[in-house]
């Protein structure tokens, strides 16, 4: 089954009315890179880069994208620092729905299908949910149709009291990760909206047992190799541990934003579990 967002993150982009040099600098003040540092990189030197910051000199196309590249700069803001040096765009933002990324979508379609009975979805730069297995479905069994309401946000599902939450027995843990995740999202995009749904779902009130640290505390003990998301299904504790890939070398701005979460089965009660689901 398949659940599109109708939210995007195409407002994300960077205004362009500062000029390419501030802009530059200010990704290179954030990734905390010298001058010197970032002239050797790009096969440079720090008079030059001095130069285009200040807008003594102006950069060409490939050094613009030369030094966006050496900064990690998300392909969404390499666009607008080439309109700020007075170049076009370089990476389309293609609608997902285009025929063009048809098969794009077929994919992550069989990816994520042929991965159930275990969970798994994909999520766009808001984490806006674009499409989800039966496995995701399953656990959103029985919350209520305003959370649900497009667009499908994963990160307000998880951590609205009306949500997940309630359900997620190590919440506490299980929230410090994904607002710590959200942090590092923001910190890579410096994206406003990113900031605003951070604020709001930080704010959502935790509830009670989480917040007195009784959440999990009957759990029976288990080496887990990694953080899991521990919650209730049906009067019993599934466990899983998320993995996130996303696309390398994109050349579109919607694929560049887009990630896939799955969700491993932590224990052999879930695998059991969610193959019985099956039979």
């Amino acid at each position: 089954m398949t659940i599109l967002a109708s939210g995007s993150a195409a407002s994300m982009g960077t205004p362009t009315d500062r000029g390419v040099g501030p802009l530059l600098r200010a990704w290179r003040q954030h990734r905390r890179v010298s001058q010197l540092e970032l002239a050797l990189r790009a096969d440079s030197s720090a008079r030059h880069i001095s130069f285009i910051e200040t807008g003594r000199s102006r950069p060409s196309e490939e050094m613009v994208l030369r030094l966006a590249e050496h900064l990690d700069v998300p392909v969404r803001k390499r666009n607008a620092l080439l309109l700020a040096a007075g170049y076009a765009p370089r990476y389309p933002e293609t609608p997902l729905d285009d025929p063009a990324l048809d098969a794009l979508r077929e994919g992550m379609e069989r990816l994520i299908q042929g991965y159930e009975p275990y969970p798994a979805l994909v999520v766009d730069a808001m984490y806006n949910v674009v499409t989800a297995n039966r496995g995701i479905l399953m656990l959103l069994d029985g919350i209520p149709e305003a959370l649900l309401a497009p667009p499908l946000n994963a990160m307000r599902l998880t951590l609205h009291p009306q949500g997940l939450a309630p359900r997620i027995r190590n919440l506490h843990e299980w929230r410090g990760h994904l607002l710590a995740q959200m942090e590092r999202q923001i910190a890579l995009h410096r994206s406003d909206q990113l900031r605003a749904l951070y604020e709001e779902v930080a704010a959502y009130p935790v509830p009670q047992a989480a917040a007195d640290g009784r959440d999990g505390q009957h759990a029976e003990p288990v080496p887990y190799f990694a953080l899991p998301m521990q919650i209730e299904h049906e009067g019993r504790t599934l466990s899983f541990i998320s993995s996130i890939s996303t696309f390398n070398t994109p050349m579109d701005v919607t694929v560049a934003e887009l990630a896939i979460e799955t969700f491993l089965p932590a224990d052999p009660a879930t695998v059991k579990f969610l193959h019985s689901l099956m039979s």
